[in-house]
C-alpha cells in the first residue's frame, strides 16, 4: 500500500475513534435526561436519595401507608420502573356524581398499619367503606418520562380530543379535570394536572408522609387519628425534600425503544393501520420550559393522556369527571419492562392485554383478529421494542 494510502486509512480510523469517543453512551432505564446542568443532575441525585428512603414510624411513616418507600413499589428494572403490587382503590358513581369517598378515607384505601395503630384501634388495615368492592385494582405505574409528559401544553392534549366522535372514527378521548377545573394528565383515570401535586400526593397517600404541599395526615375511614400514634410533627418531609423528590421524578429519562428490525417497522406500520394509534398517539411534544432538557422535546410516549372508553367489563371506580369504564390511554414507552400489563395486572402478556381491550377499542382489537399470524407477531415484535 502506498504511503498516502495508508496515511488515509489510518486518519480513517483515528477519525471513527474519535467520533466514537465523543458520542455519549445510550441512555438506560434508570438514567437522568440528557442535557441537564450539573446543578440538575446533582438534584437528581440528591432526590434518588430521598425517593429510596426506607421511612419507619419514629420518621413519619404512617400510621396507615401502603409500602414503605417509593422505590418499593417503583423498582423494576430499576428505580423509577414498575412494581408488582396492586392497589385498592374505591370511589362510588352515584346520579351521575363521582363520589371519591374522601369522608370515608377513600379514594385510596391503605393496607397496612403502624404498630401502635394496630395497639390503639385493633384494625391490620384501613376499613373497606360501605358498598365498596375489596378487589384490588391498580398496578404500580413506571414513572421514567413523567417529566415530559408533564410539560406538554394543555392545549395539545386538548387539540386530540373528541368527545363527540365528529370524525366518526368510533374513538371519542375526552379529557379529566381536577375537581379545581384544571386539566388533568396523571393517574389511571388522568385526574391529577401536574407532576409536582402526583409526586407530593404518593408521599402521603402511599406512605403517610406529610408534606408542605401535603400537610395533613389520611384518615381512618374518615375518622380521625386516635393521639399519640404518630410521633412525629407534619410536615414530616421538608419543601427541600420534597422538591428534590420531584426533580428526581421530573428528570428521570424514558426509556429509549430498541432498534426495530424489518419485522419490527412493518409491525409498526400495522400498528397505526388497525387504528391503535388512535388513543396511543406515538409522540408529543413537550412546550417552552425552564429546563433545557425538558424545553421543545418530543416524547415517544404512545398515549394521549385522554380518557377512553374501555367497556364495562374492564370499568371499576369513577374518579373526577372518568367514568367506571374510562381510563387514560396507558404510555407504552417501557413497555418492553413490565411484566404485568392493564390497570389492575391482569395481563401477564402484551397479547393478552390486547384481548382485554373493549369499548373503543373494539375496533381495532377487531382488525388485529383479523390480521395474519404473521402481521399479528410483527406488531408484538414493534410493541416488545418499547
Amino acid at each position: 500500500m502506498k504511503a498516502a494510502g495508508r496515511a488515509l486509512v489510518l486518519l480513517t480510523a483515528l477519525n471513527a475513534v474519535l467520533v466514537a469517543s465523543s458520542c455519549p453512551p445510550p441512555v438506560k432505564p434508570g438514567d437522568p435526561l440528557r442535557g441537564l446542568t450539573a446543578e440538575e443532575l446533582a438534584r437528581f441525585e440528591k432526590g434518588k436519595e430521598v425517593f429510596e428512603r426506607d421511612f419507619t414510624p419514629e420518621t413519619g411513616l404512617g400510621p396507615l401507608f401502603n409500602a414503605e418507600a417509593c422505590g418499593e413499589c417503583h423498582e423494576t428494572p430499576v428505580v423509577g420502573g414498575v412494581g408488582d403490587e396492586v392497589e385498592l382503590h374505591v370511589s362510588v358513581l352515584r346520579d351521575g356524581f363521582c363520589d371519591p369517598l374522601a369522608d370515608s378515607g377513600g379514594p385510596v384505601m391503605q393496607q397496612h398499619v403502624t404498630p401502635a395503630l394496630k395497639a390503639a384501634l385493633g384494625i391490620e388495615r384501613e376499613p373497606l367503606p360501605t358498598g365498596t368492592i375489596d378487589k384490588p385494582n391498580r398496578s404500580t405505574p413506571a414513572i421514567m418520562g413523567l417529566g415530559l409528559l408533564d410539560a406538554v401544553p394543555d392545549k395539545d392534549i386538548l387539540l386530540r380530543a373528541d368527545p363527540k366522535d365528529r370524525d366518526h372514527d368510533g374513538i371519542s378521548g375526552r379529557p379529566n379535570r381536577n375537581f379545581d377545573g384544571r386539566l388533568g394528565r396523571f393517574g389511571r383515570k388522568a385526574l391529577v394536572p401536574t407532576l409536582a401535586e402526583f409526586n407530593a400526593g404518593a408521599f402521603t397517600i402511599e406512605m403517610g408522609i406529610t408534606t408542605p404541599a401535603t400537610p395533613n395526615e389520611e384518615t381512618i375511614g374518615g375518622r380521625p387519628i386516635p393521639a399519640g400514634v404518630d410521633p412525629v410533627t407534619d410536615p414530616e418531609l421538608t419543601k427541600t425534600e420534597l422538591d428534590l423528590a420531584d426533580d428526581f421524578v421530573r428528570f428521570l429519562a424514558p426509556p429509549l425503544p430498541l432498534p426495530l428490525d424489518l419485522e419490527g417497522e412493518r409491525g409498526k406500520i400495522i400498528f397505526g393501520s388497525i387504528g391503535c394509534a388512535g388513543c396511543h398517539a406515538p409522540s408529543l411534544t413537550t412546550g417552552d420550559n425552564p429546563v433545557r432538557a425538558l424545553r421543545y422535546k418530543q416524547v415517544w410516549a404512545y398515549t394521549d393522556l385522554l380518557l377512553h372508553d374501555m367497556g364495562p367489563e374492564r370499568g371499576d371506580i369513577c374518579l373526577g369527571l372518568a367514568e367506571p369504564s374510562e381510563f387514560r390511554t396507558e404510555p407504552l414507552m417501557g413497555l418492553r419492562l413490565r411484566e404485568q400489563f392493564m390497570h389492575d395486572g391482569a395481563a401477564k402478556t402484551v397479547e393478552q392485554a390486547i384481548e382485554l381491550h373493549g369499548g373503543e377499542a373494539d375496533g381495532s382489537k377487531g382488525r388485529f383478529h383479523k390480521l395474519s399470524d404473521k402481521d399479528r407477531k410483527a406488531i408484538l415484535k414493534f410493541l416488545g421494542s418499547l
